[in-house]
């Protein structure tokens, strides 16, 4: 009787832990602020000698309010020119005027200029290929009116704060459940593919059932993801369903896991529906691998970690992120556990139930028919 209670209080703890974690990614994903950023320039393109004045349009700035804007044309990390007039005209406009040397520190044409802008409040703003400056001149020997030394002395702001990215911005916090959601996804068909190889390995049914539980989780979590995934998409793309090789990709696999629930529910013999289902369940798993990993990486792609667009990795996963997107992964592995379980516990006492009916209906040997 101890030990059983042990196992009970044991088992609560995990289940606690991804409620908690689940509150944690909910509440702190959505109220930490993003750091400030540039949604907009008057001008993105320059020539060398030309006196450049651009009006910047930022997002969560305070231009007006800061005492001291700074403003920065860097070509690489030696050679910068700084801003000779900066004049804010309200918290999220600023005009910044630059001088733009006859002659550039490289023969290339044009030249890409990151704009860095900087305060006591917003810190740094770097808005990468801001400007491109046309190179009119291949003599380099004027390039000594570029400073070539490397930029310091930001301003450091306080705090924790999400990357700004011009795209995404507030919907980047979408990462901690869509992208989320397809890492937990696919812990959990895992687990559905153990259990049905041990179903397959043994023949115990209570293999089979732990195996299509885990398994109809995950379908819901990728249904999920396919829904968070398309809503971003009209944030961000405009539509919520581009012809992207990454979606139709990610939704034939879905539809290969329709068919899984399809075909479990098409007989009621429930040795061949184990078999099938088990079998099946192996070979949607391995299917994934080259629908989501292999074809959209040799194709042209929208979404990110495909065709060349990088994901993961620098601001579109800095380390503010990662305090609540691993965490985010973990409650929702848990909880999808969790769900498995309910689903197994609701399994086996259907089967427990239908078994007790059969016998009870089970006509006994030279009893007469009451109909």
């Amino acid at each position: 009787m101890m030990n059983e209670q042990n196992i009970r209080v044991k088992g609560i703890y995990w289940k606690a832990a991804g409620c908690l974690l689940f509150l944690y990614v909910l509440i702190g994903g959505m109220i930490v602020p993003l750091k400030s950023g540039v949604t907009q320039l008057s001008t993105t393109s320059a020539s060398s000698g030309d006196t450049l004045a651009i009006t910047v349009t930022g997002y969560n700035t305070h231009f007006a309010e800061a005492k001291n804007n700074r403003a920065w044309l860097k070509i690489d990390s030696a050679h910068h020119i700084q801003s000779y007039n900066v004049k804010a005209i309200d918290e999220n406009d600023i005009v910044l005027s630059f001088a733009i040397p006859n002659a550039m520190p490289t023969n290339e044409t044009p030249v890409a200029a990151t704009l860095l802008i900087d305060n006591e409040i917003d810190g740094v703003i770097v808005q990468p290929n801001a400007i491109f400056i046309t190179n009119t001149r291949t003599d380099t020997t004027a390039s000594a009116t570029w400073m070539a030394s490397a930029l310091g002395d930001f301003n450091k702001v306080q705090g924790i704060k999400f990357p700004y990215r011009n795209i995404l911005n507030e919907t980047i916090r979408n990462t901690f459940f869509h992208v989320a959601l397809w890492f937990a996804m696919f812990a959990l068909l895992f687990a559905g593919v153990y259990y049905a190889i041990q179903y397959l390995r043994t023949g115990d049914y209570t293999m089979d059932i732990k195996s299509a539980s885990y398994t109809k989780v995950a379908i819901l979590y990728g249904m999920m993801g396919l829904l968070t995934g398309a809503i971003w998409g009209k944030f961000t793309w405009g539509t919520y369903w581009p012809n992207d090789i990454k979606l139709n990709m990610a939704a034939v696999a879905m539809m290969m896991y329709v068919a899984y629930l399809i075909l479990r529910g098409s007989t009621t013999d429930y040795d061949k529906r184990a078999k099938t289902s088990a079998s099946y369940s192996i070979f949607a798993f391995l299917a994934l691998i080259p629908l989501l990993f292999i074809i959209p990486r040799i194709n042209d792609s929208l979404h990110p970690g495909n065709g060349g667009n990088p994901a993961l990795g620098g601001e579109d996963l800095d380390h503010t992120l990662r305090l609540f997107f691993y965490p985010s992964i973990i409650a929702q592995i848990l909880l999808g556990l969790w769900m498995g379980q309910l689903l197994i516990r609701y399994e086996a006492i259907k089967e427990r139930l239908l078994s007790k009916n059969k016998i009870n209906q089970t006509p006994i040997v030279g009893q007469s028919n009451p109909i």
